[in-house]
């Protein structure tokens, strides 16, 4: 039976369920009355890399013979399941400058694990913009220069630190005089602008971030952004509610303490999601094997 319920768990998330469906399912988990232990439920922002992290985490715990589920739901309100106590871990928290508004309210009761790898977030064009015409944020005011790139920033969703450092980045440096406008919009709605204007040969700027599938096909130039709005670089940081740390294996405990992935291994992992059609089980799954 356990074994069942685990495996409707992680098909709810390979199709795609929302996250009111996959509350609904961890719910019916945790009430069954098979008296044996529920599986760690796993949260992770709704992004594939994140989700590349949440597997490689899920695969690790399966090492010692826990079950776990997963479900990914938007910034806030994956950061409202974890304090609600909807999800157990959540991978990962981008700390302290995208996600640390997210988790202050609750970090009384939130351990950190350990940190997964290091993002950070950039403004960047396309390699073939000479860096002696484009090199920082503030040659994009020049009239002359702006005249050349595509105007739309498209970038994700509202709540990701790189929509909010964009958005001020452009009030900041006066771009929206020169007709720039940044655009939230999906992931593959960022990458696919941006590899469009590749194609195109257009000079656009794309609102990214390391690690990230892009960077692991195309030369990506980051502009230098000397007003500091961009966060900085951060801690990816692995987060579980202090009550389920309290009650796991010190071995299972352990083993996520040291856990750890990189910026160019999880970009490799979720370049394998988003061009090579993988899951984010299969590709951390490769990954795993073939790094023993």
């Amino acid at each position: 039976m356990t074994e069942r319920r685990d495996q409707t768990l992680r098909a709810s998330v390979d199709a795609g369920a929302t996250p009111e469906r996959g509350a609904s399912l961890i719910a019916r988990a945790r009430s069954s009355s098979s008296g044996s232990a529920r599986p760690l439920v796993i949260g992770n922002i709704a992004l594939s890399f994140h989700a590349a992290a949440a597997a490689v985490t899920a695969l690790t715990i399966e090492r010692h013979g826990l079950a776990t589920s997963a479900i990914a739901a938007p910034h806030e309100q994956m950061f409202a399941m974890l304090d609600r106590g909807e999800v157990d871990l959540l991978v990962t928290a981008w700390l302290p400058a995208s996600h640390g508004r997210y988790l202050e309210p609750q970090a009384h009761k939130i351990r950190k694990l350990a940190v997964l790898y290091r993002p950070y977030c950039i403004w960047g064009v396309p390699d073939t913009v000479p860096a002696a015409e484009v090199a920082s944020v503030t040659d994009l005011a020049r009239p002359e220069v702006a005249a050349g790139f595509r105007k739309r920033i498209q970038g994700i969703g509202e709540g990701a630190g790189i929509s909010r450092f964009s958005r001020a980045i452009i009030a900041s440096y006066g771009l929206d005089r020169l007709g720039f406008h940044f655009e939230n919009g999906s992931l593959e709605d960022c990458a696919g602008a941006f590899e469009e204007a590749v194609g195109a040969g257009e000079r656009c700027i794309v609102p990214l971030w390391h690690p990230q599938f892009l960077h692991h096909r195309h030369r990506i130039r980051e502009l230098a952004e000397p007003k500091g709005l961009l966060g900085g670089v951060d801690d990816a940081v692995l987060l579980i509610r202090e009550e389920v740390a309290d009650r796991l294996d010190p071995a299972v405990l352990d083993a996520l303490t040291q856990l750890h992935i990189g910026n160019e291994t999880l970009a490799m992992l979720d370049y394998a999601i988003n061009r090579e059609d993988l899951t984010a089980r299969e590709a951390a799954a490769r990954w795993l094997a073939e790094a023993g």
